[in-house]
């Protein structure tokens, strides 16, 4: 039998014994592949959110529900089912390729995606697959409900399965089969209509509110989703959460991260001291710099560049002596505005090795593929500087990876204020990827800090890494939830809102610590004793309120 997709972890969370956590997400933890004569291959897949979830494998039973990937024959269920369940605790959502289609790339990807990181230019509202994000979401539902125990809690991941909380609570309650829930999204269908364009997303900050706990990666993302729920949909909120239909929607902070562990282990690898020992060589003399990003317009690629131009502009004495290695992971080729990117992205790495390079130097090594995890790791390693210049991001954690490979070489991190990483990394550069002197100006710093600031930054940001990583965000975020009694649910079933003076995990950091909470914590569960949980959301609600003024009224 395979492993299971939860390693084992020697704490035992003994006050959560026995109970059962459905974690929901777009995609599967395991690999199904098909060879030519039918035969199904299942691998499991890495992840930060099995990575989270590690350390519950002894106290909690598991079921992950999530599309296998691709369409999969109705006379094939039976066995993946088996399979995925006896040897994972999987189960799969079954979709048709059209309905996977719309829901992921027609939806998530081209309307969800640019609104939650302020480009709401590059969306194109498609009714049809605004009704392919619903039926997704209605087809998960159905399916964890089938797989709900008393006393279940239900772990929602990410943007693609927004609607899921209020289709689910609906279906749990036995509201006429969730009817009242599709009369309001067929309200929020009509609003899209109404406005020409994709304003309505604003309701999402309603439909999420039918969760019993929202959880964001920053303070800030969270203070957005309330203040969309006071001046959008008039919602009374309190700074732990919204009021709706008399329960609380508790919010809170949940900063998620890696497992630096796994990075510090690979680079006692001997093959990856070989390649680390290589690449040293080859750069022998020469700063480096390195970024890596997929290539997609958040990402700030073409702003990096820029920036990179001007320094060498500026301080010609470091020509020859500094190198940016960028990898642009490919991102959804298919695309005209990627490859839009792809051109532009292009052409300045063309000029800038251009005008600044010899037959023995060219300041930009560019690699637009993806690298294998040695590969990564030993660039890390190597490198002077990390540069990450995001024009939104929600955390970016290729500079925790960065921070996890510099135990010996200490180097300097820049990291956009735009990226949610930017408000817990202390020791960071911080800069505005859209002011290129002050990028250029952090890499001339970066290139000339002294060993010692070097390594005090370093040690600032490595401990943060080190303690909040990917086990503590899904450690923090569980045990917020089991915090939520049936105590606190009156007799008709509803939750009361009744403030707790409990300490939360989910609170702002400040300074690569968990203060103590300055408000009370309010604890509720749902009917039927089940816990919904809508979890790491990179939710920007603050930035669609000038597109959401016609809901105020309706």
């Amino acid at each position: 039998m395979a492993p299971s997709i939860f390693p084992t972890s020697a704490e035992n969370f003994a006050d959560m014994e026995g109970k059962h956590l459905i974690v929901v997400a777009n995609r599967l933890p395991i690999t199904i592949t098909k060879d030519a004569s039918g035969e199904y291959h299942f691998k499991m897949s890495s992840g930060g959110l099995v990575s989270a979830l590690s350390g519950f494998k002894k106290s909690l039973s598991f079921t992950w529900i999530g599309w296998p990937g691709f369409y999969i024959p109705p006379k094939d269920r039976a066995y993946v089912d088996k399979r995925l369940m006896e040897e994972y605790s999987c189960q799969a959502v079954y979709l048709d390729d059209d309905v996977a289609e719309g829901h992921y790339n027609g939806f998530s990807n081209s309307i969800l995606w640019p609104l939650f990181h302020y480009h709401p230019g590059e969306m194109n509202f498609d009714e049809e697959n605004w009704l392919m994000y619903r039926q997704a979401n209605f087809r998960f539902a159905e399916t964890v409900r089938s797989q709900i125990t008393p006393g279940s809690m239900v772990w929602v991941q990410d943007y693609h399965l927004m609607l899921l909380p209020m289709i689910l609570r609906g279906l749990v309650d036995g509201s006429s089969g969730g009817e009242y829930q599709k009369q309001e999204l067929t309200k929020i269908a009509e609003a899209a209509k109404f406005t020409g364009s994709s304003p309505f997303v604003g309701k999402f900050s309603w439909v999420s509110s039918s969760a019993t706990l929202i959880g964001f990666h920053t303070y800030d993302y969270a203070r957005h989703f309330l203040s969309s729920c006071t001046r959008i949909l008039g919602l009374p909120t309190m700074p732990n959460g919204v009021e709706f239909e008399g329960r609380l929607a508790h919010v809170g902070t949940f900063p998620i991260g890696i497992e630096p562990a796994s990075f510090i282990k690979n680079l006692e690898k001997e093959s990856v001291k070989s390649r680390i020992a290589q690449l040293e060589q080859r750069f022998n003399g020469v700063k480096v710099i390195v970024g890596v990003d997929r290539l997609d317009y958040i990402k700030g690629v073409p702003q990096k560049l820029h920036a990179l131009e001007l320094f060498l502009t500026q301080h010609p004495e470091w020509i020859g002596k500094v190198v940016l290695v960028q990898l642009a992971v490919p991102s959804r080729q298919d695309v005209e505005d990627y490859q839009n990117l792809r051109s532009t992205v292009n052409e300045l790495v063309g000029r800038i090795n251009g005008r600044f390079g010899t037959v023995e130097f060219m300041p930009i090594h560019f690699m637009h593929k993806s690298l294998g995890f040695d590969e990564l790791c030993a660039l890390y390693a190597i490198s002077d500087v990390c540069l990450v210049t995001s024009t939104r991001d929600g955390m970016n954690l290729v500079s925790y990876e960065y921070i996890a490979c510099q135990q010996a070489r200490q180097g300097a991190m820049i990291l956009s204020e735009f990226a949610g990483a930017a408000q817990s990394l202390n020791g960071s550069i911080v800069v505005n990827p859209w002011d290129p002197q002050q990028v250029a100006d952090a890499i001339h710093e970066a290139v000339t800090m002294d060993t010692e600031t070097r390594a005090e930054n370093h040690r600032k940001l490595f401990k943060y890494v080190n303690k909040y990583s990917a086990a503590f965000w899904g450690t923090s975020f569980i045990k917020e939830m089991s915090k939520l009694k049936q105590d606190d649910v009156d007799k008709e079933g509803q939750a009361e809102l009744k403030p707790k003076n409990d300490e939360g995990a989910g609170s702002e950091l400040v300074g690569g610590q968990v203060p103590t909470p300055q408000v009370a914590l309010g604890r509720i569960i749902v009917s039927h004793t089940l816990r919904l949980t809508l979890g790491a959301m990179r939710w920007l609600f603050h930035m669609i309120i000038p597109y959401l003024r016609w809901f105020s009224r309706t």
